[in-house]
């Protein structure tokens, strides 16, 4: 299923051209035209999903196991000292194209990203309630 208006899913059919990197029979990985490092790619499944949400269970599977293929090629050829996977889902999130991909971002020594977050202090009650909502006790 492809979604007529999505820029991804014409990307993902070769009807907008890429620097694709690789690709097979559902899923194209493409360098990104805004990267955060020298070689950040997005996995980009050639069906369109919004988000995680919506992606079947075998197709993530795929694409974490794709993820780490490429991650172990792309850290061979480029001398990449760390990688990212990143992968947003909402808005909130920060999503901004809403099908689903994943960006494969190498990490040098001093590349200047900050990819991550501000770590919180909850309290051992907070986590406690947390946990229960969660595992619904």
């Amino acid at each position: 299923m492809v979604k007529d208006d999505c820029i991804f899913c014409k990307i993902a059919a070769g009807e907008i051209p890429s620097k694709t990197i690789y690709e097979d029979e559902k899923y194209r990985v493409i360098l990104d035209l805004g990267p955060a490092t020298r070689g950040h790619a997005l996995i980009l499944p050639k069906n369109h999903y919004a988000n995680l949400f919506e992606l079947p269970e075998e197709d993530a599977k795929e694409v974490i196991c794709l993820a780490k293929k490429m991650a172990t090629i792309m850290k061979d050829k480029l001398g990449c000292d760390g990688f990212n996977l990143v992968q947003n889902n909402g808005e909130a999130a920060g999503q901004t194209v809403f099908h689903f991909h994943m960006h494969l971002i190498p990490r040098y020594e001093n590349d200047g990203q900050e990819i991550g977050w501000k770590p919180g202090s909850p309290s051992q009650d907070e986590l406690e309630e947390i946990k229960k909502q969660i595992a619904g006790e």
